[in-house]
């Protein structure tokens, strides 16, 4: 359980952050010159609800604050383009790094949804090499869903979606 002087001050940190970066926001999507200006909520949050419809959950609604949040971090991630998570722990998060560009939103959602085959709901048990992202997805209490798409300065695309609340609790199923 994270503090609330601890969210405070990661709250700040990411305010904080957030202000240093000249950022065009259209559409709740960063637009710079080297992000793909074709991702859209709408691709999102189509993309993730079609998995959750699969799995029988709710679906998730975009969510401003999570894509200030994802925003701030995949920013961050920019010069680097590494798959570390963001600190904190307050949502969850699904990072994704391609190689090139050409990357869509919806081409990194079904590579996480993907890992569906490793998933078994019968064993709550993941026999492959990671099925978290897709949990995570499908996590029957989360609601809410902001993300974020760069192109790092290698070419390479680096995308993170945040999710409230969040999901993958060991021992607990997604749904």
């Amino acid at each position: 359980m994270v503090s609330s002087s601890s969210l405070l001050l990661l709250l700040l940190a990411a305010l904080s952050i957030s202000s240093i970066f000249s950022l065009n926001i259209t559409n709740d999507i960063i637009h710079r010159q080297q992000v793909d200006p074709a991702v859209t909520v709408s691709q999102l949050i189509t993309a993730h609800n079609e998995a959750r419809r699969a799995a029988g959950v709710p679906p998730l609604v975009w969510d401003a604050k999570l894509t200030r949040y994802a925003k701030v971090y995949a920013n961050q991630r920019r010069h680097d383009c590494q798959l570390i998570h963001s600190p904190g722990y307050i949502y969850g998060e699904n990072i994704f790094w391609g190689q090139g560009w050409r990357w869509s939103a919806t081409d990194v959602v079904a590579s996480w949804v993907g890992e569906k085959k490793w998933y078994h709901h019968d064993i709550n048990e993941c026999n492959g090499p990671d099925c978290s992202h897709y949990t995570q997805i499908v996590w029957r209490t989360t609601k809410k869903l902001g993300c974020a798409k760069i192109k790092c300065d290698s070419g390479d695309i680096f995308m993170v979606c945040e999710y409230y609340p969040p999901g993958n609790y060991v021992g607990v199923r997604p749904y």
